[in-house]
C-alpha cells in the first residue's frame, strides 16, 4: 500500500493546466493558490482524537491500529467532501514549491502515527496509564505543530521545514 508520501511529484508540472484548475477551485475550497484542501488533514485529526482518548478508554486502541495513512488522492477518493473530483484532479499540478514540503510533512506525520502506535500499544498491554497520558500529551503537541504546517502549505506557505526539525519532532 503505497503511503501518503508516495504521490504524483514526479508529474510535469504544467502552467496551462495549473492556471485552468486555479479557475475552477475559486470559490470553493480547494486553495485556488496551491490547489490543496485541508480536508485532507480530518485525516489526520481522526487519529489525534483517538489517540486523546486512549488514556481514558484504553480499549479504542483498536481504532488506533486500524487507522492506516492514505495518499491524498486517496483520502479524497474515500470522502464525501464536495470538491472530492477537482482535489484528486488539481493534486497533479499542485506547484512543487507546496507539494514537496506538503508531501514531506505528511511523510513525517505517517511516520509518527507508527511511533506512537507502537509505543501506545506498549503502555496500554503494560497498563502503564500515567505514562500513557505523559506520551499522548507530547505526542499529541506535536501532531498539532505538524498538522498546523500542512495547514499553512495548503493555504500558500512556502516555508520548509528543515530535516534536523523534523528529525527533533519525531525523536
Amino acid at each position: 500500500m503505497p503511503n501518503s508520501s508516495t504521490s504524483s511529484t514526479e508529474t510535469a508540472f504544467d502552467q496551462e493546466a495549473y492556471q485552468a484548475l486555479c479557475a475552477r477551485a475559486k470559490g470553493t475550497t480547494v486553495n485556488s493558490q496551491t490547489l490543496l484542501a485541508t480536508d485532507y488533514l480530518n485525516h489526520f485529526n481522526e487519529v489525534v482524537m483517538i489517540l486523546g482518548m486512549l488514556p481514558d478508554m484504553p480499549d479504542m486502541l483498536e481504532m488506533m491500529e486500524e487507522w492506516q495513512p492514505k495518499s491524498y488522492q486517496e483520502h479524497f477518493r474515500d470522502s464525501v467532501f464536495q470538491e472530492k473530483d477537482l482535489a484528486i484532479e488539481a493534486y497533479d499540478q499542485v506547484p512543487p514549491e507546496y507539494k514537496i514540503p506538503f508531501e514531506e510533512t505528511i511523510s513525517t506525520l505517517d511516520r509518527l502515527v507508527a511511533r506512537v502506535r507502537r509505543e501506545v500499544k506498549k503502555l496500554v498491554a503494560e497498563g502503564e496509564i500515567d505514562r500513557l497520558r505523559y506520551i499522548v500529551q507530547e505526542s499529541n503537541q506535536t501532531f498539532q505543530s505538524l498538522i498546523g504546517r500542512a495547514g499553512s502549505i495548503v493555504n500558500g506557505s512556502r516555508r520548509t521545514i528543515k530535516q534536523n526539525s523534523i528529525d527533533a519532532l519525531l525523536n
